[in-house]
């Protein structure tokens, strides 16, 4: 008995010491490699790719810049990839196996909720993680370890309402709301008060879920209301879907959404359902505005990808792996415990996404708000909106 207790207890500090190695991916372990390694997690497969896939693009670019630069201190950069193919339940394993990997920052996830169980796992693993896509709430406050340098919802849904009212002349809206999806119920909460202050008002409120296919139900209801736009706070898909259903149910209102409706899928999947329909963002392709290292970035990345321009994802993307670099080396060390404080003191950093300045929360101040509009199956920027 007292040899099987033996082996038990040993067995379970050799489980304890595991976990605590695995807990210490980042820091002094990998700063002393011959890389250094930064994880990319996000879907390249699944419902939401388009995030994950545009998002590494942009990383890869920057590392490829940074690499033919010299690097590092003096090291290159790796970049370990973590896909969890759009599946939510996933992304922990996935954020779990690239700290075991010795990351020392991970850039990801491109949605708010994913962000959010990330970041519950690298904040005690200490490791760095900067989103380059999460814009709803609650993401910073989870630890000092945790960053994004994205245009906040809070920013920019307020902006849009403005211009909806001031310049399209909307008064009345329908609200649709993809229900248990955190960046959704995040942005109508933010929505609905801006709506309120500019004396919007709410005609109806939908609810509809993610995956769901069959919008007839909650059209049937809006086609009683009277309403001069939708504003639908879910993704590209059920957004597209929906937009279809009002147009076979003889609605023709467009639509206002975040950054969630951006995707090349929206107008492939809607057609000219979404002909018309506004998505803002925190990066566009202006051809009026875009200079310096942004119009070089704009062209290196339509050279490696047949013509085609980029969005936000890939140009948040680049830029996120470029602040972790300049900040290791201010900082002189890939250490996440020491480079961490140096990146939250970033100000008016010159990204191809504009500037960033992080304040005294780490969320990132940026401007402006780009108001891009479906096109003959394309996102043109339809306004630039500037944040005070």
């Amino acid at each position: 008995m007292r040899k099987k207790r033996f082996i038990f207890l040993l067995t379970a500090l050799l489980a304890v010491a595991m976990l605590t190695a695995g807990c210490g991916g980042g820091g002094e372990e990998a700063a002393e490699g011959d890389t250094i390694k930064i994880g990319f997690l996000g879907g390249l497969t699944g419902a939401h790719s388009h995030y994950g896939i545009e998002t590494l693009k942009g990383m890869k670019m920057a590392v490829e810049d940074i690499n033919a630069a010299g690097g590092v201190l003096g090291k290159k950069l790796e970049i370990v990839e973590g896909d969890h193919g759009s599946n939510s339940s996933e992304a922990a394993n996935v954020t779990q196996k690239l700290i075991t990997q010795g990351v020392t920052a991970i850039v990801g996830d491109p949605t708010t909720g994913i962000t959010k169980s990330a970041a519950q796992i690298c904040q005690p693993a200490q490791v760095v993680l900067m989103s380059a896509g999460a814009v709803g709430t609650g993401v910073v406050e989870i630890g000092d370890f945790i960053y994004r340098d994205v245009l906040l919802d809070a920013v920019a849904a307020p902006a849009v309402t403005k211009y909806l009212k001031e310049e399209l002349g909307w008064g009345k809206v329908a609200l649709v709301t993809t229900t248990g999806l955190p960046y959704s119920e995040s942005l109508t909460s933010i929505f609905k008060p801006a709506l309120e202050e500019e004396g919007i008002e709410i005609v109806a409120e939908q609810s509809i879920m993610e995956k769901d296919t069959n919008f007839s139900a909650q059209v049937t209801e809006l086609t009683r209301k009277d309403f001069d736009g939708v504003i639908f706070t879910g993704y590209y898909t059920e957004g597209a879907l929906f937009m279809k259903e009002m147009r076979k149910q003889g609605l023709n209102q467009v639509m206002a959404g975040g950054d969630g409706l951006l995707g090349k899928e929206l107008y492939e999947l809607g057609g000219n359902a979404v002909e018309g329909s506004m998505v803002y963002a925190g990066f566009a392709v202006d051809k009026e505005t875009a200079a310096g290292k942004t119009a070089e970035f704009i062209e290196k990345y339509k050279a490696n990808n047949d013509g085609n321009i980029p969005d936000m994802f890939s140009a948040q993307g680049y830029d996120a792996v470029m602040l972790l670099a300049d900040a290791m080396e201010a900082a002189d060390s890939s250490d996440p415990k020491v480079f961490k404080d140096t990146l939250a003191a970033t100000k008016d950093w010159e990204g191809v996404t504009g500037t960033i300045t992080f304040d005294e929360n780490r969320e990132p101040i940026k401007s402006p708000v780009y108001l891009q509009e479906v096109k003959d199956n394309a996102f043109v920027v339809k306004a630039v909106i500037p944040i005070s």
